[in-house]
């Protein structure tokens, strides 16, 4: 068996946004893991995409993904793919694993996928350059309520630059922070 560790980022739509030659990586592969955490599926589910390369999806929460071993201890003896919504690379646990298989010389591929990071700016006629420090907004929980993400939208605006806000998931529990949530909080 070959060992190898790809990461395939669907895009914004599901199994219809990633690329051919992502799909056919997928394909290849021995074991799937997916996470949809750091972003949701919209408009697919787990099951399109076991349809679509014809293999099982394992989904894994946060806790399988930042603590768990599978992921790596399987890549080193199997052609392993993780999957995530958008763009592997934009979350810092994905580029940890990605540190991770390269200390253990286990071989890397990338099928990079559309992200709301480009999405969301050029659906909007907006430069992305001219995009200051993004936000997440998390779910506020008793006794947390951070300023930071209030004083990095401040401080975009009195340097002239838009803010894209991230609103919070708890894919777990099933929780998705909606607009009005966000407005809320901000105000």
């Amino acid at each position: 068996m070959t060992s190898e560790l790809v990461f395939v980022g669907l895009g914004l739509s599901g199994t219809d946004g990633m690329t051919v030659k992502a799909l056919n990586a997928l394909k290849e592969c021995d074991i799937i893991y997916a996470e949809f955490y750091t972003s949701t599926l919209i408009g697919t589910s787990p099951e399109d995409l076991e349809k679509a390369v014809g293999k099982k999806v394992n989904v894994l929460y946060r806790a399988q993904v930042e603590e768990g071993e599978d992921i790596i201890r399987d890549a080193m003896s199997h052609r392993v793919a993780f999957v995530t919504a958008g763009d592997t690379m934009l979350a810092t646990t994905h580029v940890d694993l990605r540190i991770q298989a390269a200390e253990a010389g286990i071989p890397v591929r990338m099928f990079h996928g559309v992200s709301i990071f480009s999405g969301c700016p050029t659906s909007l006629g907006l430069q992305p350059y001219k995009f200051g420090r993004a936000v997440t907004l998390p779910f506020l929980e008793r006794n947390y309520h951070p300023k930071s993400p209030y004083d990095h939208i401040m401080e975009n605006k009195a340097r002239g630059l838009h803010t894209m806000i991230l609103l919070d998931i708890r894919a777990d529990e099933h929780r998705y922070m909606t607009a009005h949530q966000a407005i809320e909080w901000l105000l």
